[in-house]
């Protein structure tokens, strides 16, 4: 069993770095204003967007005991603070984290 795991370890890891050297060895070629270039961007977007929606509609694990009230409460204030100071993402994830162990464990 060990062995089983050990390889699959290998084998993810392996394919994992190919696609990142690949991906530095065509991103000197790639203009940041090309037109493939932002698609790929909008991709990425989307896809984060869609599994963040996921997460907060369908929840799996401790986040499953949470309502949706607190859900998206936590949300809001989230996106309050991720524009007040000006798009940074370190404070509202801590916030997050925070919120919703209170909002759970209090209310």
């Amino acid at each position: 069993m060990s062995v089983n795991i050990l390889l699959s370890i290998l084998v993810t890891s392996v394919a994992t770095y190919i696609s990142r050297f690949l991906g530095v060895l065509s991103s000197v070629r790639i203009k940041e204003s090309s037109k493939i270039f932002r698609w790929f961007n909008c991709l990425a977007y989307a896809t984060l967007a869609a599994l963040i929606a996921r997460t907060i509609v369908f929840p799996v694990g401790a986040l499953l005991e949470a309502s949706y009230l607190s859900r998206i409460l936590v949300i809001l204030l989230s996106l309050g603070i991720f524009f007040i100071t000006k798009k940074n993402f370190v404070y509202p994830t801590v916030f997050s984290a925070i919120s919703m162990t209170i909002i759970n464990n209090y209310f």
